[in-house]
C-alpha cells in the first residue's frame, strides 16, 4: 500500500493483507540499501496469522519517494511518523543490520509507540570497514560485492537457497543494484556515525529479542551480545551456521525466533 508521510509517498508491504490497526502491529525494518523485499517470507507469516503488517521502504529506496535519511536518529523519527501515518498506536519493531538500529533507537526515543523488540544481525557498534565506505561513496560496484560477500555466510557459497533455482549472493546483489545512487553510502555512513546504541539499549522498557547468526562477518555476534547484554528483559538466539542476511540464509529458524 502507499501511505504519506512527512509529505513522501511511501511504499509500505503488508504482508498480503490489507492493514488493520485494530490489530497488533508489527514494523518490519530493513538494512543498509535493501527494500521491504528482505521481509517477503516473514511479513506474509505474520500478516496471515492475527497481526498486521507494515514492511516499508524507507524513504528513498525501494517504491518509496524523498531522499535518504542521513542518520538513525532521523530514520527512528520516520518510523513514529510511518505509524501515525498508518493510525497504529504502537508496534513490534523488527530489524535487520541498519534497522535494528533504527529499531532501538525508535524505542529509546518514543516508548510509548514501541509493544517490543527484535534485533536481527546488530552490534553495539556497526564501524564500516574504509574500504567498503569509500567504494560505496564512488558508487563503485566493488561496495555490491563486498556487501553481499560478506554478508551472507559458508552455506551461500554453497548454493544451498531454499528457493529453486536462486542463488543467494545474485539476489542479494539484484536488489543493490537497483538502489540510487549514493543511497547505500547514505545508509552505511549512518550506520559507521551511530554511537548511540549502549545508550539507546538501557532506556528499552520492553522485551527485546537479539537474533545474530553465528558465522555473522558484518556484526560478528559477539558484538551482538555487548548490545543484549546492556539491555533490560533482552534474550538471546544465536543461529547456527547463520551469516549476516539471516532471512535468506536460515528463514525457518528466524520465523521461530521471531514468533518466541
Amino acid at each position: 500500500m502507499q501511505l504519506s508521510v512527512n509529505g513522501n509517498d511511501i511504499f509500505v508491504a503488508t504482508g498480503g493483507k490489507p492493514f488493520d490497526p485494530a490489530l497488533p502491529a508489527v514494523v518490519m525494518i530493513h538494512g543498509a540499501g535493501f527494500d521491504h523485499s528482505t521481509w517477503a517470507l516473514h511479513s506474509r507469516w505474520f500478516a496471515h496469522h492475527g497481526y498486521s503488517v507494515l514492511a516499508p521502504d524507507l524513504p528513498g529506496h525501494g517504491r518509496s519517494g524523498g531522499k535518504a535519511l542521513p542518520t538513525i536518529s532521523d530514520m527512528a523519527d520516520w518510523t513514529a511518523d510511518l505509524l501515525d501515518a498508518a493510525k497504529a498506536p504502537k508496534a513490534k519493531l523488527v530489524g535487520h543490520s541498519m534497522g535494528s538500529l533504527v529499531a532501538l533507537e525508535t524505542a529509546a526515543r518514543h516508548p510509548a509507540k514501541v509493544s517490543g523488540l527484535s534485533l536481527i544481525g546488530t552490534a553495539a557498534s556497526m564501524t564500516v570497514v574504509p574500504d567498503l565506505l569509500k567504494a560505496a561513496e564512488a558508487n563503485d560496484p566493488a561496495a555490491i560485492d563486498m556487501v553481499s560477500i560478506w554478508g551472507l555466510g559458508f552455506k551461500a557459497e554453497l548454493g544451498g537457497s531454499l528457493a529453486p533455482g536462486l542463488w543467494m549472493h545474485q539476489g542479494a546483489q539484484r536488489v543493490l543494484q537497483q538502489t540510487r545512487p549514493g543511497v547505500l553510502y547514505n545508509d552505511l555512513n549512518a550506520c559507521n556515525s551511530y554511537q548511540n546504541a549502549l545508550a539507546a539499549a538501557a532506556q528499552v522498557k520492553v522485551p527485546a529479542t537479539f537474533i545474530l547468526g553465528e558465522r555473522d562477518m558484518m556484526t560478528p555476534a559477539k558484538a551482538g551480545k555487548t548490545l543484549a547484554a546492556a539491555t533490560p528483559n533482552a534474550r538471546t538466539i544465536v543461529v547456527p551456521g547463520a551469516g549476516h542476511m539471516i532471512m535468506t540464509e536460515a528463514p525457518d529458524e528466524l520465523l521461530a525466533a521471531l514468533r518466541q
